[in-house]
Protein backbone atom coordinates (compact mmCIF):
# COMPACT_ATOMS: atom_id res chain seq x y z
CA UNK A 1 0.00 0.00 0.00
CA UNK A 2 1.20 3.86 -0.65
CA UNK A 3 2.47 4.90 2.91
CA UNK A 4 0.04 8.38 1.83
CA UNK A 5 -2.43 6.44 1.21
CA UNK A 6 -2.19 3.86 4.72
CA UNK A 7 -2.24 7.27 6.60
CA UNK A 8 -5.09 8.37 4.64
CA UNK A 9 -7.52 4.88 6.76
CA UNK A 10 -5.68 6.25 9.42
CA UNK A 11 -5.76 10.04 10.06
CA UNK A 12 -8.05 11.10 7.28
CA UNK A 13 -7.01 13.35 4.52
CA UNK A 14 -5.91 15.95 7.00
CA UNK A 15 -7.89 18.83 5.64
CA UNK A 16 -10.05 19.53 8.44
CA UNK A 17 -10.27 19.82 11.79
CA UNK A 18 -11.40 16.27 12.31
CA UNK A 19 -8.12 14.95 11.04
CA UNK A 20 -6.70 12.57 13.33
CA UNK A 21 -9.64 12.68 15.73
CA UNK A 22 -12.13 9.75 16.03
CA UNK A 23 -14.74 12.09 14.70
CA UNK A 24 -13.06 11.52 11.27
CA UNK A 25 -15.38 10.93 8.44
CA UNK A 26 -12.53 8.05 7.27
CA UNK A 27 -13.42 6.02 10.04
CA UNK A 28 -17.30 6.34 9.03
CA UNK A 29 -16.70 4.34 5.91
CA UNK A 30 -13.31 3.00 6.64
CA UNK A 31 -14.43 -1.17 5.91
CA UNK A 32 -16.16 0.38 2.53
CA UNK A 33 -13.10 2.87 1.47
CA UNK A 34 -10.79 -0.58 1.37
CA UNK A 35 -13.12 -2.78 -0.53
CA UNK A 36 -13.07 -0.18 -2.74
CA UNK A 37 -9.42 0.42 -2.65
CA UNK A 38 -9.33 -3.01 -3.42
CA UNK A 39 -11.70 -3.18 -6.46
CA UNK A 40 -9.82 -0.05 -8.05
CA UNK A 41 -6.09 -1.68 -7.29
CA UNK A 42 -7.74 -5.38 -8.96
CA UNK A 43 -8.34 -2.76 -12.30
CA UNK A 44 -4.33 -2.24 -12.42
CA UNK A 45 -4.92 1.71 -11.34
CA UNK A 46 -1.72 2.89 -9.56
CA UNK A 47 -2.47 4.21 -6.24
CA UNK A 48 -1.15 7.25 -5.04
CA UNK A 49 -2.59 10.43 -2.94
CA UNK A 50 -3.66 13.97 -4.03
CA UNK A 51 -5.19 15.91 -1.84
CA UNK A 52 -5.25 14.17 0.67
CA UNK A 53 -7.18 11.12 -0.47
CA UNK A 54 -6.01 7.82 -2.39
CA UNK A 55 -6.06 9.17 -6.18
CA UNK A 56 -5.89 6.52 -9.21
CA UNK A 57 -4.28 6.78 -11.96
CA UNK A 58 -3.13 5.66 -15.52
CA UNK A 59 -0.22 6.62 -17.15
CA UNK A 60 0.21 9.37 -14.63
CA UNK A 61 -3.24 10.31 -15.72
CA UNK A 62 -6.31 10.82 -12.65
CA UNK A 63 -8.83 8.44 -13.65
CA UNK A 64 -10.85 8.26 -9.76
CA UNK A 65 -9.95 8.49 -6.18
CA UNK A 66 -12.07 7.08 -3.24
CA UNK A 67 -13.61 9.68 -0.39
CA UNK A 68 -15.23 10.17 2.63
CA UNK A 69 -18.54 12.46 3.48
CA UNK A 70 -20.83 13.05 6.36
CA UNK A 71 -23.55 10.57 4.50
CA UNK A 72 -21.31 8.78 2.16
CA UNK A 73 -18.49 7.40 0.36
CA UNK A 74 -17.67 7.48 -3.25
CA UNK A 75 -15.63 6.70 -6.45
CA UNK A 76 -15.22 9.70 -7.58
CA UNK A 77 -14.46 9.58 -11.64
CA UNK A 78 -12.63 12.62 -12.94
CA UNK A 79 -13.98 12.41 -16.42
CA UNK A 80 -17.58 10.60 -15.42
CA UNK A 81 -19.41 12.81 -17.68
CA UNK A 82 -17.67 10.85 -20.61
CA UNK A 83 -18.73 7.35 -18.99
CA UNK A 84 -21.86 5.82 -21.19
CA UNK A 85 -23.30 5.00 -17.34
CA UNK A 86 -25.41 2.11 -18.80
CA UNK A 87 -26.31 0.64 -15.17
CA UNK A 88 -27.34 4.69 -14.08
CA UNK A 89 -25.37 4.10 -11.44
CA UNK A 90 -23.90 7.57 -10.88
CA UNK A 91 -24.71 10.88 -9.64
CA UNK A 92 -23.53 14.51 -10.22
CA UNK A 93 -21.91 15.39 -7.09
CA UNK A 94 -23.77 18.77 -7.40
CA UNK A 95 -25.96 21.37 -9.08
CA UNK A 96 -23.36 22.78 -11.39
CA UNK A 97 -20.62 19.92 -11.81
CA UNK A 98 -19.67 19.38 -15.17
CA UNK A 99 -17.12 16.46 -15.38
CA UNK A 100 -17.22 14.67 -12.26
CA UNK A 101 -19.59 11.76 -11.66
CA UNK A 102 -19.63 9.13 -8.50
CA UNK A 103 -20.69 6.13 -6.98
CA UNK A 104 -22.31 6.56 -3.69
CA UNK A 105 -22.49 4.31 -1.24
CA UNK A 106 -23.46 3.58 2.77
CA UNK A 107 -22.48 0.46 3.04
CA UNK A 108 -20.67 -2.73 2.47
CA UNK A 109 -23.50 -4.85 0.62
CA UNK A 110 -24.33 -2.24 -2.06
CA UNK A 111 -20.53 -2.31 -2.94
CA UNK A 112 -20.56 -5.85 -3.38
CA UNK A 113 -23.98 -6.37 -5.06
CA UNK A 114 -22.32 -4.40 -7.93
CA UNK A 115 -18.71 -4.92 -7.83
CA UNK A 116 -18.64 -6.62 -11.25
CA UNK A 117 -20.18 -3.10 -12.48
CA UNK A 118 -18.06 -1.19 -10.61
CA UNK A 119 -15.13 -2.63 -12.04
CA UNK A 120 -16.69 -2.37 -15.70
CA UNK A 121 -17.41 1.70 -15.40
CA UNK A 122 -13.24 1.36 -14.29
CA UNK A 123 -12.28 -0.14 -17.00
CA UNK A 124 -14.47 2.29 -19.29
CA UNK A 125 -12.96 5.12 -17.43
CA UNK A 126 -9.43 3.93 -18.35
CA UNK A 127 -10.32 3.70 -21.78
CA UNK A 128 -11.29 7.06 -21.83
CA UNK A 129 -7.63 8.20 -20.73
CA UNK A 130 -6.15 5.58 -23.64
CA UNK A 131 -8.23 7.40 -26.08
CA UNK A 132 -7.16 10.81 -24.95
CA UNK A 133 -10.92 12.09 -24.70
CA UNK A 134 -10.99 15.50 -23.24
CA UNK A 135 -14.25 17.34 -21.70
CA UNK A 136 -15.58 20.41 -23.38
CA UNK A 137 -16.45 23.07 -20.68
CA UNK A 138 -19.32 25.93 -21.29
CA UNK A 139 -18.54 28.88 -20.12
CA UNK A 140 -20.10 28.93 -16.85
CA UNK A 141 -22.90 31.71 -16.29
CA UNK A 142 -22.94 31.42 -12.47
CA UNK A 143 -21.53 34.12 -10.72
CA UNK A 144 -18.88 32.45 -9.50
CA UNK A 145 -15.48 34.52 -8.58
CA UNK A 146 -12.73 33.25 -10.26
CA UNK A 147 -10.66 33.07 -7.19
CA UNK A 148 -13.13 30.18 -5.97
CA UNK A 149 -12.94 28.60 -9.77
CA UNK A 150 -9.32 28.16 -9.37
CA UNK A 151 -9.43 26.92 -6.31
CA UNK A 152 -11.92 23.81 -7.67
CA UNK A 153 -9.55 23.07 -10.39
CA UNK A 154 -6.37 23.12 -8.56
CA UNK A 155 -8.38 21.00 -5.46
CA UNK A 156 -11.00 18.24 -6.93
CA UNK A 157 -11.54 17.31 -3.21
CA UNK A 158 -12.39 20.97 -1.77
CA UNK A 159 -14.49 20.88 -5.22
CA UNK A 160 -16.56 17.73 -4.45
CA UNK A 161 -17.00 18.83 -0.71
CA UNK A 162 -18.39 22.45 -2.15
CA UNK A 163 -20.99 20.82 -4.90
CA UNK A 164 -22.49 18.68 -1.85
CA UNK A 165 -23.07 21.65 -0.07
CA UNK A 166 -27.17 22.42 -0.33
CA UNK A 167 -27.88 25.02 -3.06
CA UNK A 168 -28.61 27.91 -0.04
CA UNK A 169 -25.40 27.00 1.53
CA UNK A 170 -23.43 27.20 -1.92
CA UNK A 171 -24.79 30.66 -2.57
CA UNK A 172 -24.00 31.93 0.37
CA UNK A 173 -20.47 31.03 0.27
CA UNK A 174 -20.54 32.32 -3.30
CA UNK A 175 -21.78 35.96 -2.16
CA UNK A 176 -19.69 35.94 0.64
CA UNK A 177 -16.56 34.58 -1.44
CA UNK A 178 -17.54 37.62 -4.16
CA UNK A 179 -17.82 41.05 -2.38
CA UNK A 180 -14.12 42.19 -1.33
CA UNK A 181 -13.01 44.22 -4.58
CA UNK A 182 -9.49 43.20 -3.28
CA UNK A 183 -8.22 39.51 -5.07
CA UNK A 184 -6.36 39.16 -1.89
CA UNK A 185 -9.46 39.35 0.57
CA UNK A 186 -11.47 37.41 -1.70
CA UNK A 187 -8.76 34.82 -1.52
CA UNK A 188 -8.60 35.15 1.87
CA UNK A 189 -11.91 34.33 2.65
CA UNK A 190 -12.31 31.34 0.46
CA UNK A 191 -8.71 29.72 2.71
CA UNK A 192 -10.83 30.39 6.28
CA UNK A 193 -14.04 28.36 4.87
CA UNK A 194 -11.78 25.78 3.33
CA UNK A 195 -12.82 23.58 6.64
CA UNK A 196 -16.00 24.30 6.93
CA UNK A 197 -16.68 23.60 3.54
CA UNK A 198 -14.99 20.14 3.86
CA UNK A 199 -16.89 19.50 7.03
CA UNK A 200 -20.22 19.92 4.82
CA UNK A 201 -20.97 23.23 6.66
CA UNK A 202 -22.36 26.69 5.36
CA UNK A 203 -21.24 30.13 6.13
CA UNK A 204 -24.24 30.59 8.82
CA UNK A 205 -22.91 27.52 10.40
CA UNK A 206 -19.85 28.71 11.74
CA UNK A 207 -20.98 31.64 12.92
CA UNK A 208 -23.57 29.42 15.17
CA UNK A 209 -20.32 27.70 16.41
CA UNK A 210 -18.90 30.75 17.10
CA UNK A 211 -21.82 31.85 19.68
CA UNK A 212 -21.46 28.73 21.23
Amino acid sequence: MNTLVENYFIEGCGRCTLAATPDCKVHTWKQELQLLQNIVLQCGLTETCKWGVPCYTYKNKNVLNISAFKNFCSIGFFKGVLLADVKKHLVKPGENSRAVRLFKFTNLEDIKAIETDIKTYIFEAIEVEKAGLKIEFKKNTEPIPEELETKFEDDPVFKLAFNNLTPGRQRGYILYFSQPKQVKTRLSRIEKCTALILNGMGLHDSYKQRKK
